[in-house]
């Protein structure tokens, strides 16, 4: 008797058990019912060797682990997510690991022309902050001038609607509402990168306007992009105490650019142009004394030739030859409470080669040489021997792989 009733406890036991895990109510019954939904994982990652001509050195890194998980619940209505593991690891202590959402937003159809977007996104702003999986850029690094005056990958919380023109093939257009910058967290010489906010407890209370035109022509495809938001999300009586502007738009960074794109016949080629414009930079220094400019400027071209067209023009891979030619200038203008500084004046020589031998996989080879104007010894707080010698010009040799799925 006791072992039928021991059995019937256990069977009673199982099939409660079963009952709860098999519940519309809970996440974890998701692919344990029939559905016509679909759910997608797939991702990129890349890892490269760097070699430093100066000091002799290299670094070896996994640069990034990105795994995204998409679903569609129905013909309208969408979600993706992209969660980043950047330096192979994050432990207490180790500041250059770092685990994040990348993007997680909800997309719905409104229309075969015209389509909304709300959560964590990534604004059009640029060629690589949207578009920055390693196997569509040539080269182990992103453009400079697209990590430093535009910060890719640049994501904030909003909304945005994107679509195009019927009566103007080829042309679209987005427009985003989204939370705007901390000019705080400004650092000299890093441009409004650490000022992203990046979906982790952002301001809200200032506000950013972004928009974009995007016109494909042929074989081109060209785009032109703006930013407008506020900077000092603050109560009103912080921030009169510290004499900048509040409010939706106080203290506000503006952001143009410009991009064309060509391929054809094996040729590649892309340019960029783009300005920052933060007006309130004497106030931002009077408050934070983080040494912000006013003003800064960049480009870059890039010209590259697949080999592969003169061997085999109808194969499925690539071993593309490209150069690319980066300036900026991080201190172009700065307010009179400004330091200047030559190191912020940066040109790049990039070139090597990328090899796809199947579609989502590269490996790459690039010679990176950088120069600067002089350093300004002012601004070193420990000089020689505790701090190294700045040599204004360096050269960097990557060896890289990458992929998407």
């Amino acid at each position: 008797m006791s072992r039928f009733l021991l059995i019937l406890i256990l069977f009673s036991t199982c099939h409660f058990s079963f009952g709860q895990v098999l519940t519309h109510e809970d996440s974890l019954a998701a692919g344990l019912f029939r559905s016509n939904n679909i759910t997608v994982i797939s991702g990129y990652g890349q890892a490269k060797v760097e070699y430093d001509f100066r000091t002799k050195t290299a670094v070896a890194n996994l640069t990034r682990n990105v795994l995204f998980l998409g679903h569609k619940f129905n013909d309208k209505i969408y979600f993706f997510s992209e969660m980043e593991l950047e330096n192979a690891k994050v432990t207490n202590g180790n500041p250059t690991g770092e685990i994040s959402m990348e993007q997680l937003f909800l997309k719905f159809n409104l229309n075969r022309d015209i389509y909304l977007q709300a959560g964590l996104f990534i604004p059009r702003i640029g060629i690589v902050n949207e578009n920055h999986l390693p196997t569509t850029f040539n080269g182990n690094d992103r453009p400079f001038v697209e990590t430093f005056l535009i910060p890719s990958t640049w994501r904030e919380i909003g909304v945005g609607i994107y679509g195009n023109l019927r009566a103007v093939p080829g042309l679209n257009y987005s427009f985003a509402v989204m939370n705007g910058l901390n000019s705080s967290t400004f650092v000299n010489g890093s441009g409004i990168r650490e000022g992203r906010q990046e979906g982790s407890n952002a301001t809200a209370s200032n506000l950013a306007i972004t928009g974009s035109l995007l016109y494909y022509l042929k074989d081109w495809r060209l785009q032109a992009s703006a930013y407008y938001g506020g900077s000092a999300g603050l109560v009103k009586r912080v921030a009169d105490s510290l004499q900048i502007n509040s409010g939706l738009f106080g203290t506000p960074v503006g952001l143009f650019e410009a991009n064309a794109q060509y391929n054809k016949n094996g040729i590649s080629f892309r340019a960029l142009a783009t300005m920052v414009n933060i007006a309130d930079a004497f106030e931002i220094n009077r408050a934070y004394a983080n040494n912000t400019p006013s003003m800064m400027l960049g480009y870059y071209a890039e010209l590259g030739y697949d080999l592969y067209q003169l061997i085999d023009p109808h194969a499925h891979k690539s071993f593309t030859l490209f150069v690319r030619q980066e300036f900026m200038d991080l201190n172009y203008r700065i307010p009179v409470n400004g330091i200047k500084n030559g190191v912020n004046v940066k040109n790049y020589t990039v070139f090597g080669f990328t090899l796809r031998p199947v579609s989502g996989v590269v490996v790459k080879a690039d010679y990176v040489l950088r120069k600067t104007d002089n350093r300004n010894e002012d601004l070193i707080v420990t000089p020689f021997p505790q701090q190294l010698p700045y040599y204004t010009s360096n050269g960097f040799f990557n060896l890289g792989i990458g992929y998407s799925f």
